[in-house]
Parts: structure tokens; C-alpha cells; sequence
């Protein structure tokens, strides 16, 4: 049976300060309730058709504009209505202004209150009561902060748009003795605490709202860190199958990505796990199979593609294992005709040699620099230029020189589904180090900034899952390295003249010490990078800032 497809919903989030603190009104939800039975829960619902005939009672905000926000083809400003409209079936609480833009007086608020009951039943449409007492929904004081996605197997599925809001004097709030049975204003932090000791019941987008507004001591710095998000993405929780049986998986876990790219039907039958020697099919085009090398620096181990349908290209061999090439050849199954390499360290090329032996594959790829952790034995047949269009069989793979982990290192963007294979220029769930002389943060940094400029869907790295939102990744990469450039430059200016070793526990403070040997190669990639920008000097082994 097909997955129910998620009805567009909008929740809000009401902030107002309490003697405490900031409060949020919850609602509890009625036990005979169909969805979430029990649990408190935020005032929202399902989006309605006749909220998109009351877009015009919509001030501060244009379609256009709602649309972007929400990252939608149209009726995005549908939801804010939707939202104003359950808080006031729900909670009884109306976010609207006059017209002309002035509050709505409290006593306005509670003589409308009578007309809650027809708007829920459908009765009176919301658009035409604000229409009838010249009311507005102030989008601007309307923040839009989070998007969950039912997860598949429930009986009822929900697309949920979440916004905050701040709630307006004078309104109270209360349930409606029929969908919910109970409300109140609460501190985040105490309904938390409550949901530990078993007292109430919270669904996951709830705690993870509350735990995100319980950092503020005023409502309106809460309400200012929710409109100042910006690229919000969906969390679209998800199935998947795995040796402890079937799981749960949410945004912030690390197969998360992969379970919706290689699933996207959710049948919630695909493997969570990293098994090395097993072939993955990760989609029409893309089979993974992980070396049996696993290591600090390596992951669970090394990941080699094969890329194309009836002829196949390798991305990556891998290590020269008898048992990953046996892999590797099964599942290739006489149909690999090419062997690309992203470069040469001894964890991804050893393995091309003999597996062009055995199937007569092309090799591609860059020469091994000097090096004792360079695989001088690989010898391509072709090397490949920045930008080259390799048409292999049914697929085209575009090449991208990306130096900085290695000199030589090369991405391959198969352009059919937008897949890069990153090789070790993104790694999952960790920073790749940068290792001089081949290694060069400076280039790093521009391969990073080239990838912004690709149209990207998804990642393959060379260790780990595949990797969603690239851009967002990259991001955060660069984010990542210039933080630790600012840590560079703090020790150096608290040090003064320092030797690399009296650096890196500065530096490094937030690594184990046992990894401190492995943070000193791109601690020395950051200072040469320093060095060529002329914001560094070196003298006599002691590294100092530039005058």
C-alpha cells in the first residue's frame, strides 16, 4: 500500500511573559482524538480550501513572499491564514489587527469568541468574518520557524508548517471541551520536565520546539530568533530496516539523506547500516560498496561506486583487498568498463590495478604526487581535464578538479541525477584533514567556494552515507574551517612566537589529545595558509601574526 500522502497543515506557536519567564499555550489533546490522542500540543490544524479564497485579509506579507519563505510554487500565504484561524477555533486567542493596521481591543477579541464554534463547523467562513469586522492577519508579527513531515504509517500524515507568534494582550486562551480537553500557559523548560517524568505526553516536533524556546527570558527575543530563520528545512521522519530491526530516523541523523534518496517511495524497507562487502543500491543509476578498512580516518571504511546500467563505471576501487575486490568484481558482474579515482591516497586507488586486470577497465585519473601516503603505483589510462564530460555508457559524469586533501583530487558530478562523488573533499560526519605538502588549505577553501556555483542534489563521499543539502554542507564546512582559523589566529596572538606543538592543544582544545598528532597536519595547513595571505610569518620554527 502507498504511503498516505502528508495534507498541508500550519501550527502556532503562542508566546506571552509570564512572572517567570516566557510562557507557551498548550492544548491537550482530547483521548478519542484520532491524531497524537493525549499529547500537548501547540493550536494547528489542516490547511483548508477556503483559506486560500481569505489571502486578501492578509497584511505585511505578499503571495510572492510567502511562497519563498516556505519554499513553495504557490499558496504559501494559505498558512498563515491557516495558522490564525486554527489558534482562534482552537485556542479562542485571534491574531488580527484592524485594517488600518491598529490592535484589536481585547473586548473586540472576546465578543468574536461567539462566533468560534461556526468558524470550527465550517459554518462561517474565517475569511468572512475578518472581512465582516474589517480585520487583518498581521503576517509580519507571524513568525515562520519549522516544518515537520508525518512519518509514514500513521493513520493520519501532516506536512506541518510551525510559526510563532507573540499573543496578543488581554486573550487568555482555552480548549474547546471537544478536540481538546485541557490548556494552559506553560514555561517551556517545566513542560519539558513534566514530559521526563511521565506526566505529560510531548510529540517529538513539540519537545524539540519548546527545547529551542527555552533559552529565552523574554517572549520577543524568542519570537526574534524564530523570524530570523531563514532556509528552513523539512524534517521528513523516515523508515528504514537494519540488523536491530526497523528504525525511526529524523533530520539530524546521519542516514537520514540517504534513507529519502534511496527510498523515495517510503516503503521503509532500506538498509540503515554500513556493512562492508554488501552492494547497496542507492538508486537507478548508483550501487555502494564499502571496503574493510574501517578506521579513525577512513569511517567504516572506504566507499566504491558503481555508476551506469548494462557498462559501469567505478568510482574509487578502494584499498587492494582481496575480499573488496572480489566484492567489487561480483557485483560488477562483468559490466565494469571503466575505474575512476577522486585520488591517490592508499585507502582509494590501490585497488584500480588489478581490477583493470581482471575486466580490461580504462583507468582515469590524476598521477599520484610524491608521497609516502600517494599510491605510486597507480598509472591511469587517461587523465582526465577540469570540466571534461565523460560519457560512459548510459551516463555522463562531469569532471572537477577540487585540490586542498590532495593536489590531484578530482569530483565526479553524474549530471543525470545531480549525485557529486566527493571523494575525500566532503566527508560524512567528519572534517577531512589537510595534510602539507600536498595538502593545501588555501586551495581547499576555493574547491569548497566551486562547489557553490554546481547544481547539486546529493553527495557521495568517499566514507559514510550520502549527504543531503550540499550547498548547506559546504557551507557549514567553510563555517567550520574559518572558525578554526580564528582559533589559529587567537593562539597566536595570545602565544606570540609558538612552535606547531605548543599551538595545537590551543587550537585544539575541543579534540581528544590522542588525535592531537592528526590536528597538527591541518593546523600546519592553516598556518601556511596564513602565511600566503600575509597574515602570518615563520621563524626559526616559530609562527608569529604578521606585523
Amino acid at each position: 500500500m502507498a504511503p498516505i500522502v502528508p495534507r498541508p497543515a500550519a501550527t502556532l506557536i503562542l508566546l506571552r511573559d509570564g512572572d517567570a519567564g516566557p510562557e507557551i499555550f498548550m492544548l491537550k489533546r482530547s483521548p478519542s482524538a484520532a491524531f497524537v490522542a493525549n499529547a500537548y500540543v501547540f493550536p494547528g490544524g489542516g490547511l483548508d480550501a477556503a483559506d486560500h479564497k481569505a489571502l486578501d485579509r492578509v497584511s505585511g506579507l505578499t503571495e510572492a513572499e510567502a511562497n519563498r519563505r516556505l519554499g513553495v510554487d504557490a499558496g504559501g500565504l494559505a498558512y498563515w491564514v491557516a495558522a490564525v484561524r486554527e489558534c482562534f477555533e482552537e485556542a479562542g486567542i485571534l491574531i488580527a489587527t484592524r485594517e488600518s493596521g491598529e490592535p484589536l481591543e481585547p473586548g473586540h477579541a472576546d465578543a468574536l469568541a461567539v462566533h468560534r464554534e461556526a468558524v470550527n463547523a465550517g459554518t462561517l467562513a474565517f475569511g468572512d468574518l475578518l472581512a465582516r469586522e474589517r480585520l487583518a492577519i498581521p503576517a509580519e508579527r507571524i513568525a515562520y520557524f519549522s516544518h515537520w513531515i508525518t512519518a509514514p504509517g500513521r493513520p493520519r500524515r501532516f506536512s506541518a508548517r510551525f510559526f510563532v507568534a507573540r499573543a496578543p494582550h488581554g486573550q487568555h486562551g482555552s480548549h474547546d471541551d471537544s478536540e481538546t480537553v485541557a490548556s494552559e500557559w506553560v514555561r517551556p523548560h517545566v513542560a519539558l520536565e513534566r514530559c521526563a517524568k511521565g506526566e505529560i505526553e510531548l510529540v517529538h516536533p513539540t519537545r524539540i520546539s519548546l527545547t529551542e524556546l527555552a533559552a529565552f527570558d523574554r517572549a520577543e527575543a524568542a519570537f526574534e530568533f524564530a523570524s530570523s530563520r531563514v532556509d528552513i528545512e523539512a524534517d521528513a521522519s523516515c523508515w528504514a530496516t537494519g540488523k536491530d530491526g526497523r528504525k525511526l530516523f529524523r533530520r539530524n541523523d546521519p542516514p537520514y539523506a540517504e534513507i529519502h534518496w534511496s527510498d523515495p517511495e517510503e516503503a521503509g524497507d532500506t538498509s540503515y547500516d554500513l556493512v562492508p562487502g554488501v552492494a547497496k543500491r542507492l538508486d537507478r543509476h548508483v550501487t555502494r560498496i564499502i571496503a574493510p578498512n574501517p578506521g579513525m580516518m577512513t569511517g567504516p571504511g572506504t566507499n566504491t561506486y558503481l555508476v551506469g546500467g548494462d557498462e559501469l563505471a567505478l568510482i574509487d576501487p578502494g584499498p587492494a583487498i582481496d575480499s573488496h575486490i572480489e566484492a567489487v568484481l561480483a557485483a560488477g558482474a562483468g559490466r565494469i568498463k571503466w575505474v575512476l579515482c577522486t585520488h591517490t591516497h592508499m585507502d582509494h586507488s590501490p585497488a584500480a590495478k588489478r581490477i583493470k586486470e581482471a575486466t580490461g577497465a580504462v583507468v582515469m585519473g590524476r598521477p599520484a604526487p610524491k608521497g609516502a601516503s600517494q599510491d605510486q603505483a597507480f598509472a591511469p589510462d587517461r587523465v582526465p581535464g577540469h570540466g571534461e564530460r565523460l560519457a560512459l555508457g548510459a551516463v555522463t559524469l562531469r569532471v572537477i578538479h577540487t585540490p586542498g586533501h590532495a593536489s590531484n583530487h578530482l569530483c565526479y558530478l553524474l549530471e543525470d541525477t545531480r549525485m557529486l562523488f566527493t571523494g575525500d573533499h566532503v566527508m560524512q560526519g567528519s572534517t577531512v584533514v589537510i595534510n602539507p605538502p600536498d595538502g593545501n588549505m588555501l586551495a581547499y577553501f576555493a574547491s569548497l567556494e566551486m562547489l557553490l556555483a554546481e547544481d547539486l542534489a546529493i553527495l557521495a563521499p568517499g566514507h559514510g552515507y550520502l549527504i543531503g543539502r550540499p550547498h548547506k554542507e559546504v557551507r557549514r564546512l567553510i563555517a567550520h574551517r574559518l572558525g578554526r582559523e580564528e582559533k589559529v589566529v587567537a593562539a597566536l596572538r595570545k602565544l606570540g612566537a609558538a612552535t606547531l606543538d605548543e599551538l595545537v592543544p590551543e587550537v585544539y582544545g575541543d579534540v581528544p589529545p590522542k588525535l592531537h598528532p592528526v590536528a597538527a597536519r591541518s593546523l600546519s595547513a592553516h598556518l601556511e595558509k596564513l602565511l600566503a595571505e600575509r597574515r602570518a610569518r615563520l621563524q626559526s620554527e616559530r609562527w608569529s601574526l604578521a606585523a
